[in-house]
This record gives C-alpha cells, sequence and structure tokens, in this order.
C-alpha cells in the first residue's frame, strides 16, 4: 500500500503517513488587493461618494494596489529587498521633511499633489473584490485536481479530472528549498521546492508552494526516517543494512 512503510521500518508516533504539496499560481499574492477593495467598497457604500474621504480611501488603495503589483511582477532576495524598502523609507521620509518645511521652493509638485484626488464608488471597488474572488475559488478548485502526495514508498502526482496519477520512487528523495522573494513568504509563508527523484533525471519544480518551512520540515522528518532501514534476521541466519 502507498502509505505502510517500508520493510523492517515502523512508522514513528509523529511521522505522517502522507505529505501534500500544491502549487499555487502568483495570482495568490493578490489577495491584498482584494481584501482592500471590499474594505474601501463597504466604507463608500456607507460614508456616501460625496464625502471627502472618500478621497483617502481611495488613494490608499491606489497605493496598496501599486505595491501588491510590484509584489506580483518582481522577486526580492532578501538582501536586494531589505536594501529596497529602507532605501524607500529614507526617501519617503525625506521627500516629506523636504516639502513640509520648504513647500515655497516647490509649488507646482505641492499643486499637483493637492489636484490629486483619486474617487471611486462602491460598485468599482466591490467589483474588484468579487472578480478576484471568483478567480481564488477557480484556483481553489484547480488545485484538486493537480497536487503531489509524498508517502514513504512513494511519490505521487495527481493530476486531471479522471485522476490520472504518475508514480515515483520516494526513497532516496532529495529535496531542495528555495525562498527567492521574501514579500511573497511574508504574505502566503512560500517558497519553492525542488524534488530529485532517485529514478528520474529531471527534477520536479513546485513554484509557490504554502507553508514551506512547515512542509519541507516534514518531509525531512519522513526522509530521514527512511535514510536508514536495517532488518535483522534470525539470530545465525543474515543480517542486512540499507541505505
Amino acid at each position: 500500500m502507498p502509505g505502510s512503510p517500508p520493510p523492517g521500518k515502523e512508522l514513528e508516533p509523529d511521522q505522517p503517513k502522507s505529505i501534500y504539496l500544491v502549487s499555487y499560481p502568483k495570482i495568490v499574492f493578490m489577495y491584498p488587493t482584494m481584501i482592500a477593495a471590499f474594505l474601501a467598497g463597504i466604507f463608500v457604500w456607507i460614508a456616501h461618494e460625496d464625502d471627502p474621504r472618500t478621497h483617502v480611501v481611495s488613494a490608499l488603495f491606489m497605493v496598496l494596489f501599486t505595491v501588491n503589483l510590484v509584489v506580483f511582477a518582481f522577486d526580492f532576495p532578501r538582501t536586494t529587498s531589505l536594501t529596497l524598502f529602507f532605501f524607500m523609507v529614507a526617501v519617503i521620509m525625506a521627500l516629506l521633511l523636504f516639502f513640509k518645511f520648504n513647500d515655497e521652493l516647490l509649488p507646482f509638485i505641492n499643486k499637483i499633489l493637492r489636484t490629486y484626488t483619486p474617487q471611486a464608488n462602491a460598485t468599482f471597488f466591490l467589483s474588484i473584490s468579487s472578480a478576484l474572488a471568483l478567480i481564488y475559488l477557480a484556483v481553489l478548485i484547480n488545485v484538486q485536481f493537480d497536487y503531489w502526495e509524498v508517502t514513504p514508498n512513494e511519490l505521487l502526482h495527481h493530476h486531471g479530472v479522471l485522476s490520472n496519477l504518475e508514480r515515483y520512487s520516494s526513497p532516496n528523495l532529495k529535496i531542495d528549498m528555495e525562498i527567492n522573494d521574501v514579500f511573497e513568504y511574508f504574505l502566503m509563508r512560500s517558497g519553492r521546492l525542488i524534488l530529485h527523484p532517485s529514478s528520474e533525471p529531471r527534477a520536479i519544480v513546485l513554484e509557490n508552494v504554502m507553508r514551506i518551512k512547515t512542509k519541507e520540515a516534514l518531509l525531512m522528518r519522513m526522509l530521514g526516517a527512511l535514510q536508514v532501514q536495517v532488518r535483522v534476521g534470525p539470530r545465525g541466519g543474515d543480517s542486512s543494512v540499507g541505505t
């Protein structure tokens, strides 16, 4: 059976019988925009469009939407992202202080900032939120037909509406974990898992696996139990040690 331990090896009490791995599309990282659009739509619907506070809400939504698109479009390795973050904070603080104490030096910039009053009605915000919610629902349905399962004996790939199944040998499976974007890890605790089955010449790459460190720890616990298997024969008989 796929979930049974190898001969001569019993499953430890805390060792999982199977581990499921799901690779998600990058659109899942747009969920902050969906939440912000929903909250903005509710606020505008309650406060009405002629309320001056709706301009502030629209501007805040545009800032969050822009940042979310940057996270979606680019990868931020650890050193680069930290450097960029502190650089942006320093620049923004310097500009705020500059315009606060020297607003007469660049009056045209102050004029532009004062005339920038983005506005959108509740229907616009709720439409964006609903569209993203429908996309996420479609993603959740799709991943039910495309996922990986790791057992002590096999690596299984379930895919297709008719539950097509591909089998790979699980013992001696090598795993690499990569976190190439700290913002994506912050949003979904996600990263990249690279699986190297011993029977396959090419690696299997799974992008955007959620709870990446937890999954990697569970896999290492399961595979660590498979590294050394000892089977002792009867007294006077043969004994074998496998690695």
